[in-house]
């Protein structure tokens, strides 16, 4: 089925409106012609305007004939190689299909255009603002949520079961462990983790200073003075307060070295003891296993539908969520690492490069099939209704280049007949 035309009746007129000053011209031209032909023996001077009327008239005719063989045949008449369009509208259309897959979906032109596109810099910029992340967030929770209202229960836990528990179980735990423990230690991240866990112990105990002088009180005996618990308080609080300053001010604290020591030991026994290496396999069977797998698919389902909740329920009512938190401070922090952008940007041209070189000779098909589709004399009139008033000026600049020639070979003749 053809598309519609936008604003058809206007262009209809547009069109009917540059045929008639185009026809008008070649009339006018047509009327000179007669009028200095009538007149050139009284009026020699008139050859030059008859000259010019009938090279005018030969111009406009010309490209008059020329344009309406693109769209019909002129004057109905069976002339070979007219009615263009629609006579070739099939090899118009696989030759269009062609040149859209070969031009506009070659590896080098789309590629080139992506990478000015800089879409990463453009999707983190955006996804930076808080309200366009609110937005992304809550049109996915609403999506996923409304696909969990639909999808039953059993079926993604047995989704679950098979995509992500039967994987887990037949792969070996202990290398996986070592390569994410070795990841930790990487620049020294898990310094920087235990340096989270001091701040965070730090404050847990300020904010719990009166529960553990309660608790010090309920486990002292009766006998034992208030002044005296109070006492143990306060060298306890303060004890706990001097290690972990002293863990987070020294670098080269012994409790760091030990977790040093700690981490690398696990790393070496999960790589080539055994025995760890059996142990940490059977708690992962321990783990897994039915039913706790069965509880765990279960549990992950449906904490995954409170999530969506929340944040659904959190966006209606305008509230930041953790996600969309998170997802602007990712954003912010791809801004500053130019390299993360370029990686992405690579990433996604690989990506849309790979589809589009596997698919793009069905776009061609796609054109080449939709054109094929069309009813032919319907197709030219849609054609001419889209570009034909343009070609009118073609009809107007021919018959006036047209005279323009003809006057300049009237006066060359001259010139050289005497």
């Amino acid at each position: 089925m053809l598309p519609q035309v936008t604003d058809a009746e206007t262009k209809q007129r547009q069109l009917d409106r540059m045929k008639r000053r185009a026809t008008g011209l070649l009339v006018v031209m047509a009327a000179v012609f007669l009028a200095a032909w009538y007149l050139e023996g009284a009026y020699p001077w008139l050859g030059y305007v008859r000259a010019t009327a009938e090279a005018g008239m030969v111009g406009g005719v010309a490209d008059w004939f020329a344009i309406t063989a693109l769209f019909r045949r002129p004057l109905n008449l069976p002339i070979p190689h007219t009615a263009i369009i629609p006579q070739r509208k099939d090899r118009i259309g696989r030759s269009l299909g062609n040149f859209v897959q070969n031009n506009f979906l070659s590896p080098e032109v789309l590629g080139a255009k992506l990478r000015a596109a800089r879409l990463s810099r453009r999707a983190a910029e955006w996804l930076r603002e808080p309200e366009h992340a609110r937005a992304v967030v809550r049109q996915a929770a609403g999506v996923l949520r409304s696909a969990t209202a639909v999808v039953r229960d059993d079926d993604v836990h047995a989704l679950l079961e098979r995509s992500v528990i039967e994987p887990l179980k037949r792969r070996p735990i202990a290398p996986v462990l070592a390569d994410g423990l070795a990841l930790l230690t990487v620049n020294d991240r898990h310094q920087q983790l235990l340096d989270r866990l001091v701040q965070g112990l730090a404050r847990l105990v300020a904010e719990n200073d009166e529960l553990i002088r309660e608790r010090i009180r309920e486990e002292s005996p009766w006998w034992v003075p208030g002044f005296v618990d109070d006492r143990l308080h306060d060298r306890i609080v303060d004890g706990i307060g001097r290690t972990l300053y002293g863990v987070s001010a020294d670098a080269g604290h012994p409790l760091r070295r030990q977790l040093d020591d700690l981490l690398v030991g696990w790393i070496e026994q999960l790589r080539e003891s055994p025995e760890a290496i059996a142990r940490a396999e059977a708690i992962k069977q321990q783990l897994l296993d039915h039913p706790t797998s069965e509880q765990l698919t279960e549990s992950l389902w449906r904490e995954l539908k409170h999530v969506l909740d929340r944040q659904v329920e959190a966006a209606e009512h305008g509230t930041p969520g953790g996600l969309d938190r998170g997802l602007s401070a990712l954003a912010a922090a791809a801004l500053e690492d130019e390299a993360l952008l370029a990686k992405i940007d690579d990433w996604i041209i690989g990506a849309v490069l790979r589809i589009v070189e596997q698919h793009r000779h069905e776009v061609g098909q796609l054109i080449a099939h939709t054109v094929s589709a069309w009813d032919p004399d319907e197709t030219s009139r849609r054609i001419e209704l889209q570009v034909g008033r343009d070609l009118q000026f073609i009809r107007i600049n021919g018959t006036l280049v047209g005279g323009l020639v003809g006057l300049l070979l009237h006066t060359f003749a001259r010139l050289f007949a005497r």
